[in-house]
């Protein structure tokens, strides 16, 4: 399978402390509807750190049941315990999905050696495609370029990384060391058009979970090559796509922006707590100024 395009990095409903089954059937539909290539569910920004295993498990299956085979899947299965996430991984392989977004294990800090080791038991367990996830930021620890190549060279289920170090550098040295057909996808909305520049070949967006269409036209764009154009969607969004990210954590805005539009609650889970009011008119006008609210 192709891992090439936008992919969203889908939210979790909440409502009265529960999965909202029904926002989230909604939300995969407007995602399909905007032309996505697939959904990431539970992953940072569908809040799996404070789902409980069996709620995990239960969205991965709804994902894939609700996109009825018309997007892909990439069932977020990572954890920082090994055994957590060949658990996980295997499960949403009966389910069906179409992959595996692998987080690269956070607090405990491992050593390069034991990240190759923690990527390759999982890439073991089975034949689900996995795409490791480098996000030091959040782990505290970089999946290095050369672990990566270990992994693509030694795993023949490892076929691409979401990026989130927010370097261009880094996406150079690994599309210089990587096969090509090693997919390398853009893991910041802001950061779209220089990564696929470099030879990166989609998104995982925080940003489609409200405007899906408008960022598959920048994906469309920065992949076909089309310079010019990409760069003008770039500046045109890019103040929606800051703006989503930085008025609190990931994420508590793009959370924030459904609930004004009336997709779904406020809630989140703590340590999480919803946008502070005071930035809340600010967001929504925001919104108004993409015709999103």
């Amino acid at each position: 399978m192709k891992y090439q395009g936008l992919y969203t990095a889908i939210v979790t409903p909440f409502r009265n402390g529960e999965v909202d089954v029904d926002a989230f059937k909604a939300l995969v539909e407007a995602q399909i509807k905007g032309g996505v290539t697939g959904i990431v569910p539970v992953g940072t920004t569908g809040e799996s750190p404070t789902l409980s295993h069996a709620e995990h498990m239960e969205v991965i299956r709804l994902a894939i049941e609700f996109a009825a085979g018309r997007c892909q899947v990439i069932a977020g299965t990572g954890s920082n315990s090994t055994s957590e996430a060949i658990a996980m991984t295997r499960e949403a392989a009966a389910m069906g999905a179409d992959g595996t977004l692998q987080v690269c294990p956070y607090y405990n800090k491992p050593s390069q050696e034991g990240l190759y080791q923690h990527f390759k038991a999982i890439a073991e367990c089975s034949d689900l495609p996995v795409i490791l996830y480098s996000i030091p930021g959040r782990s505290g620890v970089e999946i290095a370029v050369d672990t990566v190549v270990r992994l693509a060279r030694d795993c023949p289920t490892v076929v691409a990384i979401k990026e989130a170090g927010g370097s261009v550098e880094r996406v150079n040295q690994l599309v210089q060391a990587l096969p090509s057909d090693f997919a390398v996808l853009s893991g910041d909305d802001g950061l779209t058009v220089p990564f696929i520049s470099c030879g990166a070949v989609g998104l995982v967006s925080v940003t489609a979970n409200v405007a899906p269409a408008q960022m598959k036209e920048l994906v469309d764009a920065a992949l076909a090559g089309d310079g010019h154009r990409a760069q003008a969607l770039q500046k045109k969004y890019y103040p929606l796509m800051k703006g989503l990210m930085s008025m609190d954590v990931n994420p508590v805005p793009i959370k924030a922006a459904l609930a004004l539009r009336g997709d779904m609650s406020w809630e989140l889970r703590l340590p999480l707590a919803p946008l502070a009011e005071e930035k809340r008119g600010k967001l929504a006008e925001l919104l108004r100024s993409f015709d999103l609210l």
